[in-house]
């Protein structure tokens, strides 16, 4: 039985059998596709948070503004983010707690937003502005520490006092919001 191989030796700048464009562009994505899963695995979905804190703990945050109630509203917001978010646990006790989220209010502000052509303000925004510091209390060190501000919105005109209510809850819900991103997501 006689097998014969054909070898052909292609020279520089000869063309290939096949399509020559269609051969590159599949190299190409071969490579695309390689590349991008190889920096996914560089990310997990933990963000930056270090292993072994599996728990936190949200005291009361303190209050330097004359806001009734606000304090418990941030806080139980807090609360309330982090155990939708399901990354850590939430524990009552902070000494049981492998981090704990610490925090003041330091201020909240009444800016006007909208004015109409007579001047007269349509939308009043409400800014609450906070520091959050967040700790590791396995290694007793602060893992992340700074001030946020948010605001809500509300028309004087039409919503009066309750309007103004309204819009401190909605920044307290944005900055909730926030301070979970900037401990569990921020990679």
């Amino acid at each position: 039985m006689n097998v014969t191989y054909k070898i052909r030796l292609v020279a520089k700048g000869a063309k290939t059998p096949g399509n020559p464009r269609l051969r590159d562009v599949l190299f190409l994505l071969i490579f695309a596709v390689f590349a991008v899963l190889q920096g996914c695995g560089v990310y997990s979905f933990s963000g930056s948070l270090p292993r072994h804190i599996k728990t936190i703990a949200i005291p009361l945050f303190e209050d330097r503004t004359s806001e009734f109630g606000i304090r418990e509203d941030l806080t139980d917001a807090l609360i309330t983010e982090f155990t939708n978010d399901n990354t850590l646990t939430v524990e009552d006790d902070p000494r049981r707690a492998d981090s704990v989220l610490r925090g003041t209010i330091l201020r909240v502000e009444d800016r006007a937003g909208q004015f109409d052509r007579e001047e007269r303000v349509h939308e009043i925004r409400v800014y609450v502005t906070v520091r959050v510091k967040f700790e590791d209390r396995v290694k007793r060190k602060t893992l992340w520490e700074g001030t946020v501000s948010q605001w809500g919105a509300y028309d004087p005109d039409t919503q009066g006092p309750e309007g103004r209510n309204e819009a401190i809850k909605e920044a307290i819900q944005k900055l909730a919001e926030d301070v979970l991103n900037k401990v569990v997501a921020s990679w």
